[in-house]
């Protein structure tokens, strides 16, 4: 079965030799990297059209609109852990000046047999002119394909300075030399070196590290949550453009953040004295690197998390290998005639016994030990948190005041793992959203959602989609965030009667065939109208009553009231929205959805999948940790969400807005 991909993912590869084909529309000129395990490119692993073959990669010469690359994956050279796909315009050939004035570029990997083994459509580009668009990598003696769709404005050049390559403007020049196209004119140095540092914030921020769900959950977790190390997030997840930075002609219209810089952040001022020797360190709330301390609180935040991943990663290996050599030891024992009888075998088993507790006694010393420091670590950074990434009942809610810009991150849950229950890291993601959000209503695969009946679980779900949509608003600036809802029953009019009662929604939920059909070709033709006035480069042409403001669409009881159209309509906005700044909240049950096949699988895998009830869904793509997510609640009896509801309504009305 053909696997279709999205950003992201990937997919085992059971065939070495491989033809992945690239369908364009318009010449392309496809190049080939192999990249060590550090993902440097060597200058004798380029496969381009001057010198098509490297070991186990063949690429076509020249440009041409439906290119082929031949993997022998055996024949890559061991040093290589990486093979990566990469598709560039020709420059001086007359073709498109950038891919976001195509269509999508489109590849297929077949393998033995000529079997499509999967695909992958490289959807939301821009004004990029050069993008890697598949990678092959080796994990744990197996090769696998990622989808990966990163592109570079700069180009070529740009693109290999990102991969470690010194020479990369001159390889760039004769790349597009040989493909038929004129050399790109010499940059100095200094021009160079400025693509390749502004590449790693211009282009995805797309996960190098494995992205394979841990058996048993069916989603990984959202961009940004991988990388060895506490690696500052400065470095690459921002999204904001530096503040001279080229806006969209007419201005209306830019998703990207205000506050980008395109320099590595400052290390972060000393907060505590050093500690005694022997003792931990006193955590400190803020004290990771960035430019402002709520970027701080973002890369602590995620260092917490890779350091909680790690120990129990350590803890449940040390375990295992303790089990592994008891066993080894027992069959030893046993193997031997002479020691299943009498006491010298039964000291023998007691003997192996007793190592393997004494090995998981040490380990989980070890864990209990990084348990309590990053314990200590998130009682103080909790009660430090802005109101973006804190829970309910955090008394920053209470201080609110609607912000003048849009924060980097929200919160959308916690993360624990059951060796420490007690220890919650929050889920952040960052704004503006990447992926649209599923809230799951069904009752498969989860042991709290199986304790509750249909009607509890529906409702739950709701509640949650409407405290997401809440703290949406509350973290915009006013009016910078529109709501519509789509109810084609009428089901949720207690759990929407928060957002309907303070006048923050762009009008009344939508109800029956008729209401799901006019909203959905409402937010159609403005993915339309914007994605060709982005690309076009003529904002100011936009119609004058067009809210640019992001808008969030919360669908309920998905798929009642949706036809075919409907369906598709909301497929196409789930693909082609968040570039624009439209966004999906979906609540619904899978197995309810499943009466339309296989065509809403490319819609339930492009969203994030989050419970309004606790459930271990989410894997770890970094070491396949199977998180448990818990949804943020209001507190019972508490009026919060309506009192920030308040406030925001009362920002826009202040604000004309």
């Amino acid at each position: 079965m053909t696997a279709e991909l999205v950003r992201g993912q990937n997919h085992p590869l059971s065939d070495t030799r491989l033809e992945i084909r690239v369908s364009a529309g318009h010449p392309v000129v496809a190049c080939a990297t192999c990249s060590d395990g550090q993902g440097t490119v060597r200058e004798e692993w380029i496969a381009h059209p001057g010198a098509p073959t490297v070991p186990g990669v063949v690429v076509p010469r020249g440009a041409t609109e439906a290119p082929r690359f031949t993997i022998d994956l055996d024949a890559v050279p061991e040093a290589a852990q990486q093979v990566n796909v990469l598709l560039a315009l020709p420059e001086g050939m007359g073709g498109p000046a950038h891919f976001g004035a195509t269509a999508a570029p489109f590849l297929a990997v077949t393998g033995g047999g000529d079997v499509e083994v999967a695909r992958f459509t490289i959807t939301g580009l821009d004004t990029e002119t050069a993008l890697v668009a598949v990678e092959l990598y080796r994990r744990q003696g197996a090769w696998k394909v990622r989808a990966v769709g990163q592109g570079y404005a700069g180009g070529l050049v740009q693109l290999l300075a990102d991969q470690g390559l010194a020479t990369a403007l001159e390889k760039a020049a004769d790349i597009q030399g040989a493909a038929g196209g004129r050399r790109a004119p010499r940059a100095e140095p200094a021009q160079l070196r400025t693509s390749a540092a502004d590449s790693a914030y211009a282009a995805p921020d797309l996960p190098r590290s494995e992205q394979t769900p841990a058996p048993g959950p069916d989603a990984t977790l959202p961009d940004g949550l991988t990388g060895p190390g506490r690696q500052p997030a400065s470095t690459g997840p921002q999204q904001t453009p530096t503040p001279d930075a080229p806006q969209t002609p007419g201005g209306p219209i830019n998703y990207a953040h205000p506050r980008r810089q395109s320099v590595a952040p400052p290390p972060p001022p000393p907060a505590a004295a050093p500690a005694r020797p022997g003792e931990p360190a006193a955590p400190v709330a803020g004290d990771a690197t960035g430019w402002s301390m709520e970027e701080r609180l973002y890369n602590q935040i995620w260092g917490m998390f890779e350091d909680l991943a790690r120990s129990v990663a350590a803890y449940r290996s040390a375990v295992d290998f303790a089990e592994t050599r008891m066993d080894q030891e027992l069959d030893q024992v046993l193997s031997d005639p002479r020691s299943r009888i009498g006491g010298t075998g039964d000291a023998a088993r007691e003997a192996a016994r007793a190592k393997c507790e004494q090995l998981t006694d040490q380990a989980r010393q070890a864990l209990d030990r990084d348990l309590a420091q990053l314990g200590a670590e998130s009682d103080v950074v909790e009660p430090a948190l802005p109101p973006a990434f804190a829970r309910w009942d955090n008394p920053a809610w209470h201080a609110y005041r609607v912000p003048m810009e849009v924060p980097m991150a929200l919160r959308l849950g916690d993360l624990q793992l059951p060796e420490s229950p007690e220890l919650r890291i929050p889920l952040l993601v960052r704004l503006p959203l990447e992926r649209g959000l599923w809230v799951d209503s069904g009752r498969t695969g989860s042991e709290a959602a199986m304790t509750l009946d249909e009607a509890q679980l529906r409702r739950l779900a709701m509640d949650s989609a409407v405290a997401h949509a809440a703290r949406l608003l509350a973290v915009y600036p006013p009016g910078d965030f529109t709501v519509h809802v789509i109810d084609p029953a009428g089901a949720a009019a207690a759990s929407l009667a928060p957002l309907v009662d303070s006048g923050v929604l762009a009008g009344p939920p939508a109800a029956g065939a008729q209401g799901v059909s006019a909203t959905l070709a409402t937010l159609t033709q403005r993915v339309d109208l914007v994605t060709m006035a982005v690309r076009g480069g003529a904002a100011d042409a936009l119609p004058p009553d067009l809210d640019t403001a992001e808008q969030l669409l919360i669908v309920n009881d998905f798929p009642h009231g949706f036809d075919d159209r409907a369906v598709t309509q909301l497929r196409y906005l789930a693909d082609e929205g968040p570039a624009v700044g439209v966004h999906l909240l979906m609540v619904a049950d899978r197995e309810d959805a499943s009466a339309y096949g296989p065509v809403l699988d490319p819609l339930w895998r492009s969203l994030l999948r989050i419970t309004p009830v606790p459930d271990d869904h989410l894997a770890d793509p970094w070491v396949r940790h199977a998180w448990t997510y818990e949804p943020l609640t209001v507190p019972p009896g508490s009026d919060v969400l309506r009192q920030v509801l308040g406030k925001v309504s009362a920002a826009r009305r202040e604000w004309g807005r």
